[in-house]
């Protein structure tokens, strides 16, 4: 596994409110409560990626996929639900971080992703 990869999304997914880590299917896969928001992909079925799969916002999945090729794919089981493969090793920090933080807020209960937005807020 690729150690480095799997520590860095550890880092950004553990970092959000009530986010759990548990392997799912063989791969360590985060929860908000009892619902996914980030899976690791190691390589899935030889497919020669390390990457997360995450959901996205209705209607950015076509969007993602168009305009950055390079780092965005379809993948398997979950695209059909609107998530999308991120190839880990094509986007710094700052935007891979964005990236998980938005499916959180996706995924979180209503409650929570409110309280999280309002610590956000500029004062």
């Amino acid at each position: 596994m690729s150690t480095n990869q799997i520590d860095r999304v550890r880092r950004f997914c553990l970092a959000l409110p009530e986010a759990t880590e548990k392997l799912s299917h063989g791969e360590p896969t985060f929860f908000v409560r009892k619902k996914v928001f980030t899976m690791f992909a190691n390589n899935h079925h030889n497919d020669g990626r390390i990457a997360v799969w995450i959901p996205v916002a209705q209607g950015f999945q076509a969007t993602l996929l168009e305009a950055s090729p390079e780092k965005f794919f379809y993948p398997p089981y979950v695209g059909k639900s609107g998530w999308v493969g991120i190839h880990l090793d094509r986007l710094e920090d700052d935007e891979l971080a964005s990236h998980i933080r938005q499916a959180w807020l996706l995924i979180a209960p209503k409650k929570l992703a409110a309280e999280m937005r309002k610590t956000e807020e500029p004062s």
